[in-house]
């Protein structure tokens, strides 16, 4: 008896609802920066991100670049990455995406800001044996004043909370992160 391999039907489904997301998203919000990146990963990966694509668009939920006046961006540590990253994470199912980007904010830096609007649109491309899917990162612009950040994270993923000028090396998507900063 043969197996049917569903995997590209998810894949399909997930591809369509990440085109609604991105052109919902791209419609309300004028002028943003947009990229695109392409992960490799195993195929059980491929099966969650699907699915949570399949689910509103987003493989990664939404994102806040929040910045101090003086220009300093926070970060946050993920230690199962081994990196800084952006605040943010999944949306709750009653939340947009600015009001899950915002939750999160909070949850694990322990900040609270002024939104601004969508300040970049990534495309994440996933790619898995002979399967592709991708899916829409909204990051969310927001400004904070003088605010320590403190860590209050309910997942246990993230450890520190800082303001950073200078962006470490070890910062996920460093480059578009930079490529924003230098639009702003």
């Amino acid at each position: 008896m043969t197996t049917v391999d569903d995997l590209w039907y998810l894949a399909d489904e997930a591809s369509q609802q990440a085109e609604q997301t991105y052109h919902r998203l791209a419609g309300d919000h004028e002028g943003v920066l947009e990229f695109e990146t392409t992960k490799h990963v195993s195929r059980r990966r491929f099966r969650t991100v699907a699915a949570r694509i399949e689910d509103n668009g987003a493989p990664y939920g939404a994102h806040t670049l929040v910045e101090r006046p003086d220009g300093a961006l926070l970060l946050v540590r993920h230690e199962a990455l081994g990196l800084w990253v952006l605040p943010g994470g999944e949306t709750r199912e009653d939340e947009t995406f600015r009001e899950g980007a915002a939750r999160e904010l909070t949850e694990e830096a322990g900040v609270e800001a002024v939104y601004d609007g969508l300040g970049m649109l990534g495309r994440v491309r996933f790619r898995s044996g002979g399967h592709e899917t991708w899916g829409v990162l909204p990051l969310f612009e927001a400004r904070a004043e003088g605010v320590t950040p403190t860590v209050e994270d309910p997942d246990g993923e993230i450890t520190k909370a800082r303001w950073f000028i200078d962006l470490p090396e070890d910062t996920r998507d460093r480059e578009h992160l930079e490529t924003w900063r230098e639009h702003r």
